[in-house]
């Protein structure tokens, strides 16, 4: 089976790459395992260094890697740029948090001398999606990496260009061979590779239906797996909220990287005494957000990865209109090449119809309009989905207080949601469990052995 990077700009088919047979898949996971041994017993030194160098090639890189994303998923060159430099942060990031975080600790139990240890376990799998194709990859594997664990990659098919590229970081920079590479597999290989012995554990950024499958993967042969799967987020306007800050983030989120983002804005719940006057300020941000190239300088929001993807999409905004929501704003696709979607604004949709359940993955935006702050955490609620969310409010005590409300794993007041270096990121429900980055996320795939001296 061929593996094709397509320009969703054009339709294009840029390359085709044939993809490896069983057998050369797992000897590529056999020579990552064997290299385990060494790494597991290089010092937090070395590792630090190997993070510090890997930095380096990635802001050297930066151009290259915004053309591949530009190519294989529609990402625009500023954006690209951008994630290969956030990218270079986690790096540096766990280069010097990582071995603190790592460190033997000391206890006192019953007057006795004891330890808890972090212990490297072995190679991970990481399954990872398109839409970030650097920032992903390494937001899971560097702290991975540096906790003394080594890892596989089986990126999304769209994307084999950027698979390949990031394994290609890891050779300029001072990783020893095979502590990290990329199998250009499809999904048909995934079950293999982790029911293969030498692989511990599994992490899988992607949809919930995916999660499903390659958790109950992990799960029958009891092998660690972290899930960040999709996502619904709220964006709650209250009554006091600065109108235009709000509106203006919301636009931003809605509309980066084309809607194509587990933690962008999704459902704006709105109090009615502001729901008027925000949906149009809404709606003047968004709609001078025009799709259009991806490799002009200049743009800021390119295609959608597919024309699938696009379909999709169209067939959810058509489901909400039939449900008796009501276009203000885009909602069809337009004419010519390309996977090219407008921003779209769908108000008035009724909280309880099937389709305000969904995520969107597109540059689509749902509004509701609350009555109170109780009825506003309700309907905030009132999903499957648990990832990010936020609370717009100009009174921030109040804003602390409903966010912690919020059934989510990451929430903001005031501010749009991003994933952090510092901050622990993940999900609850449907949106998947375990957590990236942080102290949290380094300490997922080791041992916390204790240790007794009696």
């Amino acid at each position: 089976m061929a593996i094709q990077s397509t320009n969703p700009a054009t339709g294009k088919v840029e390359k085709e790459f044939d993809e490896w047979t069983p057998v050369r898949t797992i000897e590529v996971v056999s020579a990552v395992h064997s290299a385990f041994t060494d790494w597991r017993n290089s010092t937090f030194s070395y590792r630090s260094d190997c993070l510090k160098s890997m930095a380096e090639v990635l802001r050297s890189s930066a151009d290259e890697f915004a053309f591949l994303m530009a190519t294989e998923m529609g990402k625009p060159l500023s954006s690209g740029r951008a994630e290969v430099l956030k990218s270079a942060t986690v790096c540096e990031y766990y280069a010097e948090h990582g071995e603190s975080m790592l460190t033997s600790e000391p206890y006192f139990v019953d007057g006795m001398q004891a330890y808890v240890d972090y212990a490297p376990l072995g190679t991970v799998l990481a399954v990872m999606p398109w839409n970030y194709p650097v920032w992903q990859v390494l937001r899971i594997a560097i702290p991975t990496l540096m906790a003394g664990n080594t890892m596989v990659l089986k990126h999304a098919s769209n994307v084999p260009q950027c698979a390949l590229a990031i394994e290609e970081v890891f050779k300029k920079s001072l990783f020893p061979d095979n502590v990290f590479r990329t199998l250009l597999i499809g999904t048909g290989q995934v079950e293999s590779v982790l029911n293969h012995d030498s692989v511990i554990g599994v992490c899988l950024t992607g949809s919930e239906s995916a999660g499903r499958k390659v958790a109950a993967v992990a799960g029958s042969r009891l092998k660690r797996s972290v899930m960040e799967l999709g996502g619904s987020d709220a964006f709650v306007v209250l009554a006091d909220a600065d109108l235009d800050e709000a509106a203006l983030t919301g636009a931003t989120s809605r509309c980066s990287n084309a809607g194509q983002a587990c933690i962008a804005a999704k459902r704006f719940i709105v109090h009615k005494d502001v729901y008027e006057s925000f949906v149009q300020k809404l709606k003047v941000n968004m709609e001078s957000v025009k799709p259009s190239d991806p490799f002009d300088d200049e743009t800021v929001m390119g295609p959608m990865a597919s024309i699938e993807f696009r379909s999709d999409l169209q067939n959810q905004v058509d489901r909400a209109v039939a449900a008796g929501g009501k276009l203000e704003l885009g909602g069809v696709i337009p004419d010519g090449a390309g996977a090219f979607y407008p921003p779209t604004i769908i108000r008035d949709i009724p909280f309880d119809s099937e389709v305000s359940r969904e995520e969107f993955f597109g540059p689509v935006a749902m509004i509701f309009r609350a009555e109170n702050d109780e009825q506003a955490m309700q309907m905030a609620n009132d999903s499957s989905f648990g990832l990010g969310g936020s609370v717009w409010t100009q009174d921030v005590e109040r804003g602390l207080k409903l966010a912690r409300q919020i059934e989510a794993g990451l929430v903001y007041v005031n501010g749009r949601v991003s994933s952090r270096p510092p901050l622990p990121f993940g999900g609850i429900k449907n949106s998947g469990y375990g957590r990236e980055l942080s102290t949290y996320g380094i300490r997922e795939f080791v041992n916390v052995k204790s240790i007794f001296i009696g």
